[in-house]
């Protein structure tokens, strides 16, 4: 395939770092396209499901299905503002809407209790009970005024989540 970043003007990276608002630096940039080039075994210009699969990390993350649904398709500028959501430098308010988006797996803009449980079963498998998962999810919600029938809609799930102990930190290696 040849030097990957050889592809990517000057203009392209500039381009990418507005799209992702400066979360990267130019070299950062270069690096994920060279990344993204591996992962596009078939140069089509984006990453399907399978390609995505094929990182080992990703495969075992327990929501990975979730998010395959987020991702596959993505092109070069799409698939750096994906990665963008894990930076340090991203706002919390920017990490809880990806995180709404993989609770709300049929994309109708609300998170009900079942959606949240479904999320919970896929990252607790068999170590904590149902009954046990809807105590801690009935007690959060409680907590912050919602009840097990409430449909959350983004705001709602940014006021649950943005607690300033939370830490929701994922480092993405760049190189």
């Amino acid at each position: 395939m040849g030097n990957a970043s050889s592809m990517l003007t000057q203009y392209d990276i500039e381009d990418v770092q507005d799209h992702c608002d400066h979360l990267f630096s130019q070299q950062e940039i270069v690096s994920l396209y060279q990344r993204f080039c591996q992962l596009d075994r078939n140069s089509k210009g984006f990453i399907s499901a399978d390609e995505f699969l094929s990182v080992p990390e990703f495969a075992m993350n327990p929501l990975s299905q979730r998010l395959i649904k987020m991702v596959d398709g993505l092109n070069f500028k799409d698939f750096v503002a994906f990665l963008s959501t894990f930076s340090a430098k991203v706002s919390m308010a920017q990490k809880i809407e990806l995180i709404f988006k993989v609770y709300d797996s049929d994309c109708n803009g609300k998170v009900t209790f079942d959606n949240v449980m479904d999320v919970l079963r896929d990252l607790t498998g068999s170590f904590i009970s149902d009954k046990q998962r809807e105590e801690v999810l009935s007690q959060v919600l409680h907590e912050a005024g919602y009840t097990r029938d409430s449909l959350l809609l983004l705001n709602d799930f940014i006021k649950i989540m943005d607690n300033p102990g939370l830490k929701m930190e994922v480092e993405v290696p760049i190189d």
